[in-house]
């Protein structure tokens, strides 16, 4: 099968028909063999049923309903699990994205041996204030943690190869940082298509303002998974190292200085009356705390069932 498309959707009744057939023209023209997965996040209108009805006259219709609203990630990482594509595809169901893209992110893939190409919504018909201002500053934030060349990582409109889609874990809302799983996961051929980006059509955002602040937090804990998941020790044991050594010395030196003055016949405190004593061993104290934590999660890591999976690539 060449492609497969993946449509997570929350309450989109009025656009699925018209999304499909879209899809359907745009694969007929092409002479692409292809499914359409659509995964329902826990509707409450009727998608589910429309779903079902297209999926007894049309054979390339694939349908996964959850119970309840899980998010987008979820929805994903379940369609990934049963994609048979070459090349896989994914799309919003609010009429936003072009299927008419599809032919080029196909070839791009195909042809110029990208792992995942990531579309670019260079003209947003979003609102500047909401959306576009905060957006960009998003992507700037990534692309300086990821080192990834990308304008839009959070384009819902994306192209993987199939090994990619397989092989890369989705979970939270970590949809939005796909193309950084990716590269972790070894798959560093990353492209980019300017992608037309249409005004919504029907209904209204299902995402508000605080996906921005998950989103930098999502970004964080990305960042810090990647870099010391399986060596936590490399940075709490690090700093509590430091910070203890640091509060150790300050308490020698207090020390020191009272001794100082005491020899000299100068006029000196008891040690528990300077503050510096104190912030010593506030500093002693959260260096041993931070080591133990290194230490707990090296005991975590040990015991986890995925501490020596490797990506094989080759073997001979």
């Amino acid at each position: 099968m060449d492609i497969s498309v993946v449509i997570p959707l929350f309450n989109e009744e009025e656009s699925i028909p018209e999304l499909y057939e879209w899809i359907k023209r745009v694969m007929i023209e092409h002479k692409f063999s292809y499914e359409v997965i659509f995964v329902d996040d826990g509707s409450s209108d009727g998608s589910w049923n429309y779903i079902k009805n297209l999926q007894k006259v049309e054979s390339s219709v694939k349908g996964i309903k959850f119970r309840h609203n899980y998010g987008k990630s979820p929805a994903l990482y379940c369609a990934f699990q049963k994609v048979q594509g070459d090349v896989i595809i994914t799309m919003d169901a609010d009429l936003q994205d072009s299927p008419d893209e599809i032919p080029e992110l196909y070839r791009m893939i195909k042809e110029d041996g990208y792992d995942l190409v990531s579309g670019w919504k260079k003209k947003r018909y979003d609102s500047k204030l909401t959306k576009n201002l905060p957006s960009k500053f998003f992507n700037y934030t990534a692309r300086r943690v990821s080192g990834i060349k990308l304008h839009d990582f959070n384009c819902g409109l994306k192209a993987y190869r199939n090994e990619v889609a397989k092989n890369i874990e989705i979970y939270n809302d970590m949809h939005r940082y796909i193309p950084i799983i990716a590269k972790d996961a070894g798959y560093t051929n990353i492209g980019e298509k300017v992608v037309i980006h249409s005004p919504r059509k029907y209904g209204k955002s299902k995402f508000g303002l605080d996906r921005f602040v998950n989103g930098y937090l999502d970004l964080l804990t990305l960042w810090f998974l990647n870099r010391f998941g399986k060596k936590p020790m490399h940075i709490f044991g690090l700093w509590g190292s430091i910070m203890f050594f640091l509060g150790f010395i300050a308490v020698i030196i207090v020390g020191a200085v009272k001794l100082y003055d005491m020899y000299h016949g100068m006029p000196y405190r008891l040690v528990t009356e300077s503050p510096y004593f104190y912030l010593s061993l506030t500093l002693m104290i959260l260096g041993v705390l931070l080591f133990l934590a290194g230490f707990l999660g090296e005991l975590v890591t040990r015991n986890s069932p995925e501490r020596n999976v490797y990506r094989i690539e080759e073997e001979l």
